[in-house]
């Protein structure tokens, strides 16, 4: 099942719990508007490309839309909405001002050069600056982008509006983005995993640990989980997989990874089969890759007690069911990767204000804002029966239409 269906099959049983109007329920879904370009751009070579670009912006009810842009090869549409609806879905769990969005531009990143990628933002940026917006739609980065291409889509929007610093986040700390921004995702898991395991009886100290992915996310989690006494056995990413029983020291991974670009060759773990971190035995697996990764074909396999969804729709639906019956407990993405938007958040809000906040306020607020969602999530999961993805769920939709409907959808 792809991102949109379950997206959407996740959306529908929420508005069945919660009693939603058929007309309201179907206007929930439709996106606000979905826009498409070509983006044609002079190779170095003087050849002529042409790339698609999309952004889709589903719902303003409760604030600007709000949602990444990612340079990857299989960018499409229907992936696009999906993002989008659940960019809707995330800022409502964490309770900040905003709708969602999401866009992208179907290329490899990596074939490109750095002035090709330069171009390639500027033109994508001026075929939508009238579209986005420090109060309509404020992207930030994704898969494929980082702080560099926010700030060429801020020069570039600044060229039609003024100095806009508010229009993007994930900017460069020079440029207006916040401290704390970076870790922000990945520090947003740790918290969350603070909170369901503290609901457990237990913390993240001496329990065991295995990480799919060693990207930004992948990396900030594996060490403040280490920081804070919890054993790291297993690693993987697109370069190859490790582990180590006794836990890796991350610390010297995070060195070997800077040097080398890759997990491969690092003498304090074992290499492994990359598949088998998925089912490899611990007490928290956290997959902090791609989505679709745990399926009908692995779940019966997963030995973890506890999955954080850290990447973006990590478990289709049918492994859903299967690990619910095995008694696992999963942390849905919409809640554990906020992380990434709640510091956004606070981005956005310095760059209006004008006024920086230091780390430690960056931390303590995302910590706050985490914890006090876990505890809602909760709330809606006792009132509703239900589990922690359909508590996180009838939250979110519960305050997108309370705001629909509070606006005048109908008028």
């Amino acid at each position: 099942m792809n991102a949109l269906a379950a997206t959407n099959r996740n959306f529908r049983h929420a508005a069945r719990i919660l009693g939603l109007d058929s007309k309201l329920e179907k206007s929930l879904l439709i996106p606000f508007r979905e826009i498409k370009v070509e983006c044609t751009i002079p190779k170095d070579d003087g050849s002529l490309v042409s790339y698609i670009g999309f952004r889709v912006q589903h719902d303003n009810a409760r604030g600007p839309m709000k949602g990444g842009i990612r340079y990857h090869p299989e960018v499409e549409p229907d992936e696009v909405n999906a993002l989008a609806q659940l960019m809707t879905w995330k800022t409502a769990v964490a309770d900040i001002p905003y709708g969602g969005a999401k866009g992208g531009i179907g290329c490899n990143p990596r074939d490109l050069s750095q002035s090709e990628l330069e171009r390639l933002t500027r033109v994508f940026t001026q075929k939508i600056h009238d579209l986005i917006g420090t109060h309509t739609d404020v992207p930030a980065p994704d898969m494929g982008t980082n702080a560099q291409t926010m700030a060429w889509i801020l020069d570039e929007y600044s060229k039609f509006h003024g100095h806009s610093p508010a229009v993007v986040t994930g900017k460069p700390i020079d440029l207006g983005g916040s401290l704390g921004r970076e870790a922000a995702t990945g520090r947003g898991v740790v918290f969350a995993t603070g909170a369901l395991l503290a609901e457990h009886g237990k913390s993240i100290k001496g329990m065991t640990f295995a990480i799919q992915g060693f990207g930004n996310v992948g990396a900030w989690a594996a060490k403040l989980i280490h920081e804070r006494g919890g054993k790291v056995i297993a690693v993987s990413d697109i370069t190859g997989a490790i582990r180590n029983m006794n836990g890796i020291n991350i610390e010297e991974l995070l060195k070997h990874k800077e040097s080398t670009g890759s997990l491969k060759n690092f003498e304090g773990a074992d290499k492994m089969d990359p598949n088998e971190v998925l089912v490899h035995e611990c007490d928290v697996l956290i997959p902090c890759a791609l989505g679709g990764v745990l399926n009908r074909d692995n779940a019966a396999d997963v030995k973890a007690k506890f999955i954080i969804e850290a990447a973006n729709h990590p478990t289709d639906p049918e492994a859903d069911e299967i690990l619910s019956k095995k008694g696992v407990v999963i942390l849905p993405d919409i809640y554990a990767n906020a992380g990434g938007v709640t510091v956004s958040y606070f981005e956005w809000v310095q760059n209006i204000q004008g006024f920086m906040w230091d780390e430690d306020k960056v931390n303590n607020e995302l910590q706050r804002y985490m914890t006090r969602a876990f505890h809602n999530i909760k709330g809606m999961c006792q009132t509703h029966d239900c589990n922690l993805r359909m508590g996180a769920f009838t939250l979110a939709v519960n305050r997108v239409a309370r705001a629909t409907l509070l606006r005048g959808w109908e008028a």
